[in-house]
């Protein structure tokens, strides 16, 4: 996933490239200081006589160390195949949610 990271006096945006993913095959993370993003999608069946194939089906995984954080705080969004995480730079504490809701 190709990844941009935008940063401004109160937050920091990640916007990540996933084309062709919905937001049911996206999870957002956290796994020990780093906030992880995890894409999947499955290959569809092969009804017809494929003569060539280029799309790529699979998972794919990005980490981002952010610390001790709030997870509370982010905000995701899925919008035209790109996936944006609004990080607060306010929210450096620790939380028990591990999992991020994408919007």
């Amino acid at each position: 996933m190709r990844c941009d990271i935008e940063e401004n006096d109160t937050h920091y945006l990640l916007s990540l490239d996933v084309p062709g993913f919905k937001k049911e095959d996206i999870e957002i993370s956290l796994d020990d200081k780093y906030l992880v993003v995890k894409a999947e999608i499955k290959e569809a069946p092969n009804k017809n006589n494929v003569i060539r194939k280029e799309r790529f089906f699979g998972s794919y995984t990005r980490s981002f160390y952010v610390g001790d954080f709030d997870l509370n705080c982010i905000e995701a969004g899925l919008h035209d195949g790109v996936l944006y995480i609004s990080i607060p730079k306010a929210c450096a504490k620790k939380c028990n949610k591990q999992i991020v809701e994408i919007k």
